[in-house]
């Protein structure tokens, strides 16, 4: 189809009638929209031609890597048979079914259901209503709010985004809605000044415990946090975060909620955030690597104990889309997940690739222009600073990433910048010459950005 177009006319009709997520459209229109034609492997090409090598996995998601036929061609096939029936009314589907024995069994034991949904955004939505649903069943309907974290990222819905603690969010639409509140995040490089890491991920954890006071813990429903921050910065947790956050849940009697979106279906070097760990949450949102983004595809892992009331004691659960557990999806996904266990690419994170990444990220923390650099698995940061001594940041954070992230851009490699700090979250399939050329581009990027910054 695109080839019946100029590039010229394709911008110009993008221009025209199409609205980007997440965008100024004013300057995206006058600046021209890149417009990605094909991809394979780790790479993506534009209409120009230019390769680029995608460290950001399209976002966080191409797990397998671009092209892989074994998914187009198994899509090809539910589509011929039946290319769409929805799961109301008592009916199911193949794939869909499958997809659902598939996912849990590497979930832990646990988990043996999963609620679909058509994104990471709708699965947050469904997991807030159904904490609520779960706590009137058993008697505790007072039960309600949720504890969420500044500058955590659960979707850009109306719950999604209220879960999320992202200010400038909240400043579009009126939110947060009722009965979402935030606490600090585990961000030590920014925010923990003088304590040690363990220090401070103690602090902030207990954050939570002292919310819940404040509150009154027959008011508060749930916990929610992603196993580590994505969208603000990849933001990994000190070590003695996430077992103490599990104390506090299991003591106070809330449930433990986990957005596996980012970091679920091997990024981490285990299927599982909550995995890597070690912790069992009660609910979990996943999306993205379930289907490598082949397919719109998401859902709510739910734990036994929030199954068993829902199964035994709710009666009707009024809540659902057109699209839960579509069939052509759910085919993607699942010739997905059996290329993850074939290729055994979770464990090829936790023992090859990911260690590898994480040698040649960390060298790049030597360079003048970064504070620190931090990874686990195949997800890390880059954390840019004017001062490596004091950590002192940028008086104009937003504008040094993105000139980074440009300059990574102008010599074929895509990043991401959040404020100062620069992503990466490549293919799972990317290989040991790949990441060098990663490494070798982000060092060009640096030292271009390095240079302009100290002028």
């Amino acid at each position: 189809m695109s080839d019946t177009y100029t590039r010229s006319n394709l911008a110009a009709i993008d221009a025209a009638h199409h609205l980007h997520p997440f965008s100024d459209m004013g300057k995206l229109n006058a600046d021209g929209t890149r417009i990605i034609q094909r991809g394979e492997g780790v790479y993506i090409w534009d209409s120009h031609g230019k390769r680029y090598l995608d460290g950001f996995a399209g976002l966080w998601c191409v797990n397998v890597g671009y092209g892989r036929k074994e998914i187009t061609d198994a899509v090809a096939r539910q589509m011929n048979e039946l290319p769409y029936y929805n799961t109301f009314f008592g009916t199911t589907t193949t794939p869909t079914t499958l997809l659902g024995e598939k996912v849990t069994s590497h979930a832990g034991p646990h988990f043996n259901h999963v609620f679909f949904t058509g994104s990471g955004s709708e699965a947050n939505d469904t997991w807030f209503r159904m904490a609520r649903v779960y706590w009137s069943a058993v008697g505790k309907p007072s039960k309600k709010i949720v504890i969420a974290r500044k500058n955590g990222y659960h979707g850009s819905t109306v719950a999604g985004a209220s879960l999320g603690g992202m200010k400038y969010m909240h400043e579009q639409g009126d939110l947060p809605i009722p009965g979402i509140v935030h606490i600090g995040q585990p961000y030590w490089y920014g925010e923990g000044e003088e304590l040690s890491p363990a220090e401070f991920g103690l602090e902030v954890a207990r954050e939570l415990e002292s919310k819940i006071d404040e509150l009154g813990e027959e008011n508060v429903a749930a916990f929610v946090a992603e196993p580590i921050q994505g969208a603000a910065g990849v933001i990994i947790p000190p070590d003695t975060y996430w077992p103490e956050i599990a104390r506090i849940c299991k003591a106070r009697n809330i449930l433990l909620v986990c957005d596996e979106v980012i970091c679920g279906f091997g990024r981490l070097g285990e299927w599982f955030g909550h995995q890597y760990y070690g912790v069992e949450p009660d609910l979990a949102p996943i999306a993205k690597g379930l289907s490598s983004g082949y397919l719109p595809i998401g859902g709510v892992l739910v734990g036994d104990r929030i199954a068993d009331v829902l199964i035994g004691e709710v009666g009707d659960f009024n809540h659902g889309f057109t699209y839960s557990g579509h069939p052509v999806c759910a085919a993607a996904a699942l010739e997905n997940l059996r290329i993850i266990e074939d290729e055994r690419l979770v464990e090829r994170v936790r023992q090859d690739i990911g260690p590898y990444f994480g040698k040649v990220w960390s060298a790049l923390g030597d360079h003048d222009l970064i504070g620190e650099a931090v990874n686990v698995g195949l997800m890390g940061a880059l954390q840019l600073t004017a001062d490596k001594a004091s950590r002192a940041r940028f008086q104009k954070p937003d504008a040094a990433g993105a000139l980074v992230r440009n300059h990574a851009l102008a010599n074929g490699l895509v990043l991401r910048a959040t404020g100062d700090r620069m992503l990466a979250s490549p293919p799972l399939v990317i290989t040991y010459d790949e990441v060098d050329e990663m490494a070798r581009i982000t060092k060009i990027a640096l030292d271009a950005a390095w240079k302009e910054l100290r002028n």
